[in-house]
């Protein structure tokens, strides 16, 4: 995801951008806990002999790289959240400035 269309808005926006960040990283940890839940229903199949224990490795290798994946996406989508909740900030911070240096004037 790109921020350059995010600083030619006003800061309305940003805030709709921010919480659909947060609901996309709830989201992705969801689908981690499911993954996880499907390696416990695994190693239950592996332990009641239903499956191979071949099987069970490609299937388990196939939900640890899901798993390794979506932690990925969810790390960088944290370090754009704070990046973009700093610049806000910053920005919040430097028109307060300008407003106290009006008001001296």
């Amino acid at each position: 995801m790109h921020l350059r269309h995010i600083e030619k808005n006003c800061g309305v926006n940003n805030m709709g951008y921010l919480k659909r960040m947060e609901k996309t990283i709830i989201k992705r940890e969801k689908s981690i806990e499911k993954e996880r839940n499907k390696m416990e229903d695994l190693k239950a199949k592996l332990d009641a002999n239903e499956i191979t224990k071949g099987h069970f490795n490609l299937k388990k290798a196939k939900i640890d790289h899901n798993i390794r994946v979506m932690d990925a996406k969810i790390r960088t989508l944290k370090g754009m959240l704070t990046k973009e909740k700093r610049r806000l900030e910053e920005k919040r911070e430097e028109k307060e400035k300008e407003k106290e240096e009006k008001e001296k004037k």
